[in-house]
């Protein structure tokens, strides 16, 4: 089996000047490998195509047989690593903790423990005849967090 790190270093080597950025590898038993890059500002097909390229250029078929897919961070992936929060800082995302519960926020200010998700919820203040709508800051933690996805909303 072709080893993990063997990729990641490859990949790292190969985006160390570029824009993109690492984030997330396969490698199945049977040598199936998923490499998975992002951008701040979308990935080009020709990215992934260069970067499979170089990676079967350092790898030998003779030794190893493998199956190389490169693709990028679709649009409605999970986040998996901070630069991707940082990347839709003051947008809409939904996030789905590990008890199940769901919601939906404006996502702000992201770092290494965690995020605040600014709500939005409706409340009825004494003696009012209406609610209203109030914004609410939550600290979460990626302790907490099974998924982060930026919501996609057709207005």
């Amino acid at each position: 089996m072709i080893d993990k790190k063997l990729i990641i270093d490859f990949t790292a080597q190969y985006l160390k000047d570029s824009p993109n950025y690492l984030t997330d590898i396969w490698v199945n038993t049977d040598n199936s490998i998923t490499v998975e890059i992002d951008n701040d500002h979308g990935v080009d097909i020709d990215d992934c195509v260069a970067l499979s390229r170089y990676l079967e250029s350092k790898l030998d078929r003779e030794t190893e047989d493998f199956e190389l897919t490169v693709t990028s961070a679709g649009l409605s992936s999970p986040f998996k690593i901070l630069r991707q929060y940082k990347k839709y800082e003051g947008r809409e995302v939904e996030v789905l903790f590990k008890n199940g519960q769901k919601i939906a926020g404006t996502l702000k200010a992201p770092d290494d423990e965690g995020f605040t998700l600014t709500v939005t919820k409706k409340v009825k203040p004494e003696g009012a005849k209406r609610k209203i709508e109030v914004e609410e800051d939550i600290h979460i933690t990626f302790d907490e967090v099974k998924q982060t996805k930026y919501l996609i909303r057709f207005k």
